[in-house]
């Protein structure tokens, strides 16, 4: 263990790393019952959880062994939101059942990008060549999304024909036990309960079972409604994985290349902010940022969340990233890559347990949706609303348009267009950085099919 991970020049030992493995865990465990239900929207929701759970063991493995640092990895909130309700319920709804596998190439690409662009230490300088407005404006918008997609799936909200979106029904137990379920967490939160996101779901389930035992919740199978008890004799339910794993299609990618190019752009972009955002944040709390600011061994770092979302993408989920629920192993003292090796071990061990994540109903996840939205919009607080027009409207379009065109891509498409195109009318077209014009010649070619497509 001292060779692996140097465990005494880090001022730590095996107990405090394993004890700290286990907390990160804890705290980002609701993945294994959130990601199914999102993906399970277009996929196999048995393939999607050991996709979930073996990409994620996978990713953290390399991240332990390849960098050392006490980072964990697994499917990112907002980026599985996009895949399933923008490309595969969205842009190609017309596809059906065979949608979700443009989506894994899309996101196998997506790994593969991120593998060169690691190489050629190419990430930081795309980051820095996004105005910050826009960076901030992107984070909160992917927050009100999310947010908005657990509201959704307690029916919290509803459509309305005449409104477009309703208040639900709070006689309905969705309703009322998302809403206690939120409220739990928030309480947890506040008193430093440690995986409070995950008793906060597990609580909201026991109530779901508590209330279909005594008739308030009532199973229908037509209706899409399960049974919220788990169902032990399936098995571990581990053979789903075959209806996910290697199910690409590169030719749909070649005869639709823009809107293939577009849909990876997506992916990418988002995948960036979040992955360099994490791992600052995290290195900066557990002490392992040098004198300047920076992060020894960040490609190192910035490789295994690429390897972790081509491992993903082959075995059939949205792309990996690194979670910043693992703060919390760091505020229990891990400091080495030991603590990720205890947390992927943990990811194997869940295995064992499927038949009970795949129990949780949507309703139960969805408060830790709520959560998660919330403590990615306040982002906005940042955002610098008394300067340039272009960065302030920039934002604002990310913000507004991500949750009410129910799409991320559409937000960072309308923010970046509205920033550059104000800053060529401002006559400040040297702002604009190669990158942002390249993106910008992106998202150009997008609009173009999107309106062939629409004629």
């Amino acid at each position: 263990m001292e060779k692996l991970f140097k465990l005494k020049e880090h001022g730590t030992n095996v107990r405090t790393e394993v004890v700290a493995g286990i907390t990160t865990f804890l705290t980002m465990a609701y993945i294994l019952a959130v990601n199914p239900n999102i993906l399970g929207s277009c996929m196999d929701r048995g393939g999607v959880f050991v996709a979930t759970a073996l990409a994620s063991a996978i990713a953290t493995f390399v991240m332990a062994f390849l960098a050392n640092y006490p980072i964990a990895l697994s499917a990112g909130l907002g980026l599985n939101a996009y895949f399933a309700y923008t490309v595969c319920l969205g842009e190609l709804s017309d596809m059906g059942a065979d949608a979700f596998t443009v989506a894994l190439t899309a996101v196998f690409v997506e790994g593969i990008i991120f593998i060169i662009l690691s190489f050629f230490k190419a990430r930081e300088q795309i980051i820095n060549g996004i105005p910050m407005n826009l960076k901030n404006g992107i984070s909160a918008g992917i927050g009100l999304f999310v947010a908005f997609i657990g509201l959704q799936n307690a029916g919290i909200i509803t459509k309305d024909d005449s409104t477009i979106v309703s208040l639900g029904s709070f006689s309905k137990p969705d309703v009322a036990l998302a809403l206690i379920g939120f409220l739990i967490i928030l309480v947890l939160v506040h008193y430093n309960v440690k995986g409070s996101v995950l008793i906060g779901i597990l609580a909201t389930w026991v109530l779901g079972m508590i209330a279909q035992a005594t008739g308030w919740y009532v199973p229908d199978a037509e209706a899409g409604i399960a049974s919220v008890f788990p169902d032990f004799s399936s098995g571990l339910q581990l053979s789903g994985l075959a209806n996910t794993a290697f199910k690409f299609n590169f030719g749909w990618a070649a005869s639709h290349l823009i809107q293939f190019i577009a849909i990876v752009f997506s992916f990418l972009y988002v995948d960036i902010f979040d992955t360099v955002g994490t791992v600052v944040g995290v290195a900066d709390k557990a002490g392992l940022l040098d004198k300047d600011g920076k992060l020894p061994r960040v490609g190192k770092v910035l490789l295994a969340d690429s390897i972790g979302t081509c491992a993903g993408a082959c075995l059939g989920t949205s792309t990996i990233t690194s979670f910043v629920e693992s703060s919390a192993g760091v505020a229990a003292g891990g400091r080495t890559g030991l603590t990720s090796f205890t947390t992927g071990c943990m990811f194997l061990i869940s295995l064992l347990l499927s038949p009970i994540f795949l129990a949780i109903p949507g309703f139960a996840t969805a408060p830790a949706l709520l959560y998660v939205g919330m403590l990615m919009v306040s982002s906005v607080k940042k955002i610098e609303f008394d300067g340039d027009i272009a960065d302030v409207a920039g934002a604002y379009m990310a913000v507004l348009m991500m949750p009410l065109a129910y799409s991320i891509a559409t937000g960072i498409m309308f923010a970046i267009l509205t920033w550059v195109i104000i800053k060529v009318a401002e006559k400040k077209a040297k702002d604009v950085s190669p990158v942002m014009w390249v993106v910008f010649a992106l998202f150009v070619l997008r609009i173009i099919t999107l309106i062939t497509n629409f004629q």
